[in-house]
């Protein structure tokens, strides 16, 4: 895998490949020095255009893990407030020969776009309302552990569909590993013609019950150019995810950040069923595990590389240089 862009590059074998190496490496979190050498010598340059408090700081953990050297790039403070374009700060960093570059901006397609100002591997950390393919690939990955596999699941994602890159990728995501995708919102935040992508739309929560795993979204008020609601206090009386309407075998999840008292009570994030904290303990694992792959995984022949990630070998944990 040369770049990672969107979901829909991967396919079940794929994803469950990524979800696998990820499993390996939760070994290494366990670990006195929290390190293998798999990119040893390689650099990883972080490009945010957007604020970003998980999906950086996981990409960040994830690279000096595999032992990368990164570099982290701030707006704030470079040539883009002096009216830089992306392709020429692409094309400037690009000078310092990064082997990858993570990106996330606020442009659909930006990702893409990339991929032909320089010879590094992209990641997509989201393009706008379009795709972040990391966040799917560690909920795939979380489910997995929690449920032991999404087959023939029953998942409800529950809000503001319209603006949100992780309800696209989840919606293919969780369909490709074989469960069945409900969206839940308003009328306003629900894409016409979503049905397309094999997903079943409703809008209201009276058939809740009925799903195993319920992912609620964030209203997204920082892409939102009206009022998309009447206001938020009615939103979460019609759509708000709470004790009342979370049956206890059901369990929850959300991408963060969390608008307790919104979409979330505050109940039901400090829950047993809430699987948010797993989430972001699977983002360094499931990022490490992406890294590796456009970096080292076709090269090096898969994870039996001694460079690679660890395997179970009582006498010769991988990765100990």
């Amino acid at each position: 895998m040369r770049h990672l862009l969107s979901i829909e590059d991967l396919d079940r074998a794929a994803i469950e490949r990524i979800c696998d190496r990820a499993a390996s490496f939760s070994e290494v979190a366990e670990r006195e020095i929290k390190k293998v050498p798999a990119l040893r010598g390689r650099t990883v340059l972080n490009l945010f255009y957007e604020a970003s408090t998980r999906t950086r700081s996981s990409f960040e953990l994830a690279a000096k893990r595999l032992s990368a050297d990164v570099v982290n790039f701030a707006v704030s403070g470079s040539s883009v407030e002096k009216g830089e374009s992306l392709k020429d700060t692409v094309l400037t960093l690009g000078a310092h020969r990064p082997d990858a570059i993570v990106i996330r901006t606020p442009w659909a397609g930006a990702a893409a776009l990339v991929t032909h100002w320089t010879d590094a591997a992209i990641v997509n950390a989201g393009d706008g309302k379009h795709e972040h393919p990391t966040q799917a690939l560690l909920d795939v990955h979380t489910l997995r552990r929690r449920l032991g596999g999404i087959d023939g699941a029953d998942i409800w994602i529950v809000g503001d569909v319209l603006h949100s890159r992780v309800a696209r990728s989840n919606i293919l995501a969780f369909q490709t590993m074989g469960a069945k995708v409900t969206v839940c919102g308003p009328p306003t935040l629900i894409p016409r013609g979503i049905e397309a992508l094999g997903c079943d739309v409703r809008y209201d929560l009276g058939e809740l019950s009925q799903a195993d795993v319920v992912y609620a979204l964030r209203m997204q008020h920082e892409r939102m150019d009206q009022a998309w609601v009447p206001s938020l206090r009615e939103y979460a009386a019609l759509f708000q995810v709470n004790g009342r309407r979370l049956h206890p075998r059901q369990v929850l999840m959300h991408p963060g950040p969390v608008n307790r008292g919104v979409e979330l009570s505050g109940e039901v994030v400090d829950s047993p069923q809430a699987l948010i904290a797993q989430q972001v303990e699977a983002g360094v694992v499931v990022r490490m595990a992406v890294l590796y792959e456009v970096l080292a995984g076709a090269r090096a022949g898969g994870p039996t590389d001694d460079a690679g990630p660890p395997r179970d070998r009582a006498s010769h944990p991988a990765g100990v240089a």
